[in-house]
Formats: C-alpha cells, sequence, structure tokens
C-alpha cells in the first residue's frame, strides 16, 4: 500500500533543498513578476483519495497547458478533419520557432506548439458563436468549477509583446491555414493561454484524459480513441524539445507551461499537477520536471 501524502511530502522536501531551480519566464513580463520560491503538487486519484503539498492552491497562468483543452474542444467540434491543418509529429524545435513552420508550407508539426495550437484557436472561433466565453464554459465544465477565469493583465501583456505570435499567425495566413483575421484568433490565444488555475483546478481540468474521456461530472466530451490521440500527443509532443526526455525520465502523458505548471497522468489512475515557476532552458519547469520523474520512480506507476 503506497502512502502517497509521505512519498508527495518527501518529494517536496527533496527539492526544496536545490538551490538553482531555473529561471521564471520574462518575455512575458507579468509571469516575471510571479516569486520562484512557489512550489506545488496535487495528485488527483480517479479511484481513490486526492493528495497535496506546497502552493498547490496558489492560482497561476496554465500559458500552453490550455493547448489540450483547446484541442480537446476543437476535436469534439469538427473531428478528424483537424488532421487536414497539422500534423502529429514531435517538432525537436522549440515551442515558438518559425523555419519548419514555413519548410512545411503552413502545415505546423502538431497541435502544441505555438502555430499549431493557433490554427486550432483559428478552428474554435470558426466553431463557437462566443468564443472566449464559450471556451471559459467548456474548461469550468470540465473542472466542475466554476470560479476559473482569465487573467485579463497576463493576455494584455502577452497582446503587448507576443510578436513571435503575430509572425507565426501571419505566416500561416499566408499559406492559407488562418480563415479569420490574426488580430481575432490571437485575441482568443492570448486569453486561452491566460487561463488561470491552481494545482487542484489542474487536474480537474486533465481529469477526462485519464477517465475515458468523462469529465468531472462524468459528462462524456470525447470518444475513447479521440482520448488515445490526444494523451499520445501529449505523450510525444507535450514538451517541446525535451518531450523525449520527459518520456525518458517520467513515462507519462503531460503538458507543461511556461508559467511553471506542468499536468501529467496515467490513464485510468491519477493525474498529477504541479507548479513551480523556476523553467529550465527548453521552457520547462524545473522543479516540476524533477518532482513528476521523483513521484515514478518511487511509485512505479507511469506507463511503462
Amino acid at each position: 500500500m503506497i502512502d502517497y501524502q509521505q512519498v508527495l511530502e518527501d518529494i517536496h522536501t527533496e527539492l526544496l533543498g536545490i538551490e538553482d531551480t531555473g529561471k521564471v519566464a520574462s518575455y512575458i513580463p507579468e509571469l516575471a513578476s510571479v516569486s520562484q520560491d512557489n512550489f506545488g503538487i496535487y495528485l488527483n486519484r480517479i479511484k481513490g483519495d486526492n493528495y497535496c503539498v506546497g502552493d498547490w492552491d496558489t492560482r497561476f497562468s496554465v500559458q500552453s497547458i490550455s493547448k489540450v483543452l483547446s484541442l480537446a474542444k476543437a476535436l469534439s467540434e469538427v473531428g478528424t478533419s483537424i488532421w487536414n491543418r497539422m500534423d502529429v509529429e514531435p517538432s525537436g524545435d522549440p515551442f515558438n520557432h518559425l523555419s519548419l513552420l514555413e519548410m512545411e508550407e503552413g502545415i505546423p508539426r502538431n497541435p502544441l506548439i505555438n502555430a499549431g495550437a493557433i490554427v486550432v484557436a483559428d478552428i474554435l472561433i470558426s466553431e463557437l458563436s462566443d468564443p472566449k466565453k464559450d471556451f471559459l464554459t467548456y474548461v469550468r465544465g470540465l473542472a466542475n468549477d466554476e470560479t476559473i477565469i482569465y487573467n485579463e493583465r497576463v493576455a494584455a501583456s502577452e497582446k503587448a509583446t507576443g510578436f513571435k505570435n503575430y509572425a507565426t499567425a501571419y505566416l500561416l495566413k499566408s499559406f492559407g491555414n488562418l480563415n479569420n483575421p490574426v488580430d481575432e484568433v490571437l485575441d482568443f490565444y492570448f486569453h486561452q493561454c491566460a487561463l488561470e488555475m491552481n494545482c487542484e483546478q489542474l487536474s480537474n481540468a486533465f481529469y477526462l484524459f485519464a477517465n475515458r474521456g468523462k469529465c468531472m461530472r462524468n459528462v462524456p466530451h470525447l470518444t475513447l480513441t479521440q482520448v488515445k490521440r490526444i494523451n499520445a500527443i501529449m505523450l510525444t509532443c507535450g514538451f517541446y524539445d525535451e518531450a523525449g526526455e520527459f518520456a525518458f525520465e517520467v513515462g507519462l502523458p503531460g503538458k507543461s507551461g511556461v508559467g511553471g505548471g506542468i499536468v501529467a497522468l496515467l490513464p485510468n489512475e491519477y493525474i498529477l499537477a504541479t507548479w513551480a515557476p523556476g523553467l529550465n532552458p527548453k521552457g520547462n519547469s524545473y522543479l516540476g520536471m524533477q518532482a513528476l520523474e521523483r513521484f515514478t520512480t518511487k511509485t512505479g506507476a507511469s506507463i511503462f
């Protein structure tokens, strides 16, 4: 019988002793002000009790973690036609690089890099009557939590400094892979990335990926095939050019964000969310990556 609370506390204590915990993202000004001392872990066991330690209940900007949720919504709206506009291959490049997008004529490598997520945002704008409101309602429904919000300051900060994303969107537009106006698509995209949650809320929002497509309220949102596809993309593409390392060290489907959050899951068993704002050179949470590796090693619970 595993004492999950003790496992989390041991990991938290071990990692608090590390001096160099990476650097907080500074290219989005609102994120630069977040204290690097924050570190929380929340374990959501879908068939048992939940456990937590540290700053698990402090809300943070989920950033690119939201790309999995927007992908899920888009898949439920348009089905497999989504793959006509993007691929499912790991990029091997940082999340905001443009070289592959140009070489491959406007078809993003996968939906979890910025280019792919911007195409997903374009799809949602075309499909939803009030995209920002409808997407927020969708996420709240997944997590069974009406208190989840967009952080408008973060969204405005991204809009003011997101020049690479504007370049990406215009490049997509030049290849005919963006149907709506660039400003409209990016306004939605910046708000999506500015979703604010704590570790518990994040684990709840990802519950459906561990629970065969059914959310916290036991409402089906995805088919088993769609869940399988999304989990596979998280495993191979969820950590940009560090995806192979994450699969090697941790062995779970997951997704990171430059706000310092990471969420990972073992289907039918658990969702584990961590938050520590200091990032490693690849843009993933330094302590979060370490915590997840320690958790799967100590418990022996990964997909491998």
